[in-house]
């Protein structure tokens, strides 16, 4: 084989083509004919016993050609993209094929490439970092949530039901005086206030008494299930328990059951890890702002490819939080399957999958133009980072992972700590201002 041609057109596509000589063609064509011979009954012949000759000439010279240009199209694009030494994104499609008299076969393979990035500013770039400063209000919020998560559930046997209790009731719905699936429950309990029910049904068991039976009226809202929203029905409701939450004292007993000594401690500690959480949180939005500038800096056309593999790959790594992980699953069911409509794939998932490309792109790009290269102590002590961040061996990182994968994310990370190093915390630009037109 060789390759006659490398085409290199706009919009990141590339035109490759590649012709297999006429031994090669003629290989394929006798492999398509003693594949396929077994099912060929002539006259004359036992079945699958027809020589080539007598077959073509009674079907035509090209009988088995295109089975012969199918065997043959997979090796000359291999063969082809191999010497061209392009990288391809997505999948190749083929253009055109042509089989001339002298048997030679010229294939056309169409292909998306990786683009070329013309790098802009990455180094020295600033962005604002709000960072919140956890309130004393926000601490005191964190320690009712520990206090009512070891409260004691106390039984209450001698008053009506008040808000903030939690309650145990029967209910069951009816809608024009007929049974409504899911309108049923026994033993339910509900925290009267934590408007987990319908709008006006809790309110309404407020007052009831242990033992107490209570025809509640409702309106389901607009937006509620098709069948029920907007329709009036009645929950015919008994009340079988009450209890209310014994909040442990708040003091240093308390702060002992939480591991420190004294409350004071206790309440520092909250908010050290309260500002933690902020700091991180106002870090990682930073690091945004810088990258987004970064990658508004470079010039580069990105293929439609790459953004729909980078969506493809969120959605089934998404996927796979709820145990679906079979990659036969076509994409389209799979979408299906989890819900994702056109509005959220056009607005949340191509955009966000169109940054990381873009990301990718540019610390490649510097990766390259600083000329990032690991030396075999820092791509060693590389590999035990991540081996120890997943909780295995380095052996297993190198096994699993090829070579020239482990030296591509080294380069990337270097090159993120480079970008992200020399960024400076600066204020909010000013958008810019159109200027006014002159009065003539």
């Amino acid at each position: 084989m060789i390759v006659k041609n490398v085409e290199r057109k706009e919009n990141n596509i590339a035109i490759i083509q590649v012709e297999s000589d006429a031994a090669e063609f003629e290989a394929a064509v006798q492999a398509a004919y003693l594949k396929a011979k077994g099912n060929i009954n002539i006259p004359g012949f036992r079945k699958g016993k027809a020589p080539r000759t007598l077959v073509e000439s009674m079907y035509g010279r090209e009988v088995f050609y295109q089975d012969a240009i199918d065997e043959l199209a997979e090796k000359a694009f291999t063969f082809g993209l191999q010497e061209s030494s392009l990288r391809m994104v997505g999948a190749p499609a083929i253009e055109n094929v042509e089989v001339t008299e002298e048997r030679t076969a010229s294939y056309s393979f169409r292909i998306s490439v990786y683009p070329e990035v013309t790098l802009g500013q990455y180094k020295g770039l600033s962005a604002p970092k709000d960072v919140s400063k956890a309130s004393d209000e926000e601490v005191d919020e964190e320690i009712e949530k520990a206090r009512k998560q070891n409260a004691r559930k106390i039984t209450v046997d001698d008053r009506p039901a008040q808000m903030g209790d939690t309650v145990v009731i029967d209910f069951d719905g009816f809608l024009d005086g007929e049974r409504f699936d899911g309108g049923k429950a026994e033993d339910y309990s509900l925290e009267l206030g934590s408007h987990s029910f319908v709008p006006g049904f809790e309110e309404q068991v407020v007052g009831m008494e242990i033992g107490q039976e209570k025809d509640l009226d409702i309106t389901f809202p607009e937006t509620y299930v098709e069948h029920l929203a907007g329709k009036a029905v009645v929950f015919k409701v008994r009340l079988n328990g009450i209890t209310v939450d014994e909040l442990p004292e708040l003091d240093d007993e308390f702060a002992g059951d939480q591991g420190f000594d004294t409350l004071d401690e206790y309440r520092a500690d909250v908010r050290a890890k309260l500002q933690e959480k902020y700091d991180q949180q106002a870090e990682s939005a930073f690091r945004s702002l810088i990258m987004k500038k970064a990658c508004d800096g470079m010039t580069v056309e990105v293929p439609d490819a790459m953004i729909q593999e980078k969506a493809e790959e969120m959605i089934r790594n998404y996927a796979a939080n709820f145990g679906m992980t079979d990659r036969k699953v076509d994409m389209q069911q799979l979408v299906r399957m989890l819900g994702i409509d056109a509005e959220t794939m056009n607005q949340s998932i191509l955009p966000s999958a169109e940054f990381q490309v873009r990301s990718d792109l540019l610390v490649e790009a510097v990766a390259a133009a600083e000329g990032i290269e690991p030396t075999e102590e820092e791509l060693e002590a590389y590999i035990e980072k991540i081996a120890a961040s997943v909780n295995a061996k380095p052996e297993d990182i190198k096994a699993y992972f090829d070579h020239d994968f482990i030296v591509a994310e080294f380069k990337k990370e270097k090159a993120t700590d480079l970008i992200y190093g020399s960024a400076v915390v600066g204020e909010e630009e000013e958008p810019a201002q159109e200027p006014e037109a002159k009065e003539e």
